[in-house]
């Protein structure tokens, strides 16, 4: 497994929760580290991205200002902090790496993916 996502539950609306995930050896640097969810029904969507310099990050408008994401390339360790949670936030969580550390908002730039975390927030 070449990126594990982990740290997903079932909170209520308000809460935080705080995802991370870990990239194995195999993923070398430099690499931006992307956030994607997928709702049922729905299809998958950007949430965050952070760049291997760890300051050049981007968000998605429905995330902006209540979602930031952090990174510790020592650890190999990206973290999605996920404040003021609310319903419409439910989803499988994924992460996923960009060897040419782009920093995009497209799947299709990705390289690696993780097998997922899910998140419920009930109302």
């Amino acid at each position: 497994v070449q990126l594990q996502a982990s740290g997903g539950g079932l909170v209520q609306a308000g809460d935080s929760l705080r995802l991370s995930c870990a990239a194995s050896e195999r993923i070398t640097s430099p690499y931006a580290l992307g956030w994607f969810r997928q709702a049922p029904g729905r299809e998958r969507e950007f949430v965050a991205v952070i760049r291997w310099n760890g300051t050049s990050t981007y968000y998605a408008d429905s995330v902006k200002g209540r979602f930031t994401t952090s990174r510790d390339n020592a650890k190999k360790m990206v973290v999605l902090q996920m404040n003021s949670l609310k319903p419409e936030d439910t989803a499988v969580y994924y992460c996923a790496a960009d060897r040419t550390d782009r920093g995009t908002s497209r799947s299709i730039d990705y390289d690696y993916w993780g097998q997922g975390t899910l998140v419920t927030v009930s109302s």
